[in-house]
């Protein structure tokens, strides 16, 4: 009660907040994923506009859909989008399926998903967890398990299911996770605004700034990329098809060195060849940490990594979805440019 009557009074203002349409509501549950509402919000109105019915998505082109994701990382989920939404529309003839266990079998979709398109969409009864539900949660009990361990997990969702108001799932599951988001902040929370204040048992106890916790560390892989320009009015591109980051993605002409030692000979080897070449760019992913140097060549002739290159004109470039690394270096040299 205390959570629900502060969203009531607090909320956002959110688009995909004022439908039940479970098309919808599923477009803007995945590309929330790993992405905050302010940069989230330009990509939900841009796949409502171009795809405003689930078998346009279907119908779409995966390339279409990549470059319309471009930009927000994880690309997987608009794969895996396209992918469901073409199995939708060939086993439910294009009807989002209405119950939670036909939700969760559906790719891309995983427990906490599955649990908001059901409260949302169908008001069914199954208690939202992300992560601003484990850090609340973790805070106001006190609950020093991890919250990356199978047990954990299994308690976080068990104490959810618990606490969520049966008579209304759908705003119980948005005010939890709005006061999470809102006051419940990693740092600094701001708990003379936060409803539950009064009953936070890390509060009392003074824990809460070290909740939730967490018992693994992620490795990083290092990787280390040369990329290649040509200095003409056309572009060399090469498309990633193999599993690996940004599958489908078209970037420039690549040589991957396989060590820091090799990057800095190959570096050196090529500072020497190039036009102009970069300083080391590096891009952080979830579980990668890419060192970069883009070389502009009079012209290309060197040794790349197997992948078939082609050229486009440049003025054709933006017609190829790429990755955000790629897309940040090309805005860069149109702005020194200018």
């Amino acid at each position: 009660r205390l959570i629900t009557d502060w969203y009531r009074q607090n909320k956002r203002s959110l688009p995909w907040r004022e439908t039940s349409d479970s098309y919808l509501i599923w477009i803007s549950e995945i590309i929330l994923q790993q992405t905050r509402v302010d940069q989230g919000m330009n990509y939900y109105l841009k796949f409502k506009r171009n795809y405003p019915t689930l078998i346009d998505l279907a119908n779409a082109t995966e390339e279409s859909i990549l470059n319309d994701w471009q930009g927000l990382g994880y690309y997987s989920r608009a794969r895996n989008l396209h992918f469901t939404a073409k199995f939708i529309r060939d086993n439910y003839n294009g009807a989002f399926p209405t119950t939670y266990e036909e939700i969760i079998a559906l790719k891309g979709i995983g427990e906490y998903t599955a649990a908001a398109i059901s409260s949302f969409a169908f008001k069914l009864n199954h208690a939202v967890v992300d992560g601003n539900v484990y850090r609340l949660l973790s805070r106001v009990f006190d609950i020093a398990t991890p919250i990356d361990s199978n047990e954990g997990k299994k308690y976080f969702q068990a104490l959810a299911t618990e606490l969520i108001d049966k008579n209304n799932p759908a705003i119980h599951n948005q005010a939890i996770m709005e006061v999470g988001s809102l006051v419940c902040a990693p740092k600094n929370p701001n708990c003379e605004e936060c409803p539950l204040s009064d009953i936070c048992v890390g509060k009392m106890n003074r824990t809460f700034e070290s909740l939730p916790v967490k018992s693994k560390k992620t490795k990083v892989r290092q990787r280390y990329f040369h990329y290649f320009i040509e200095e003409s009015n056309h572009i060399h591109l090469a498309k990633r098809s193999e599993k690996d980051i940004w599958q489908n993605l078209f970037e420039f002409p690549l040589f991957e060195s396989l060590s820091e030692k090799d990057f800095q000979l190959k570096h050196k080897e090529l500072s020497n060849k190039s036009i102009y070449h970069s300083e080391v760019i590096t891009h952080l992913l979830s579980h990668q940490k890419l060192n970069v140097v883009f070389y502009h060549m009079k012209e290309i002739n060197e040794e790349f990594d197997g992948r078939e290159v082609f050229k486009i004109d440049v003025e054709r470039l933006s017609d190829y979805p790429v990755p955000k690394l790629i897309e940040n270096y090309i805005d860069r040299i149109n702005n020194e440019r200018k």
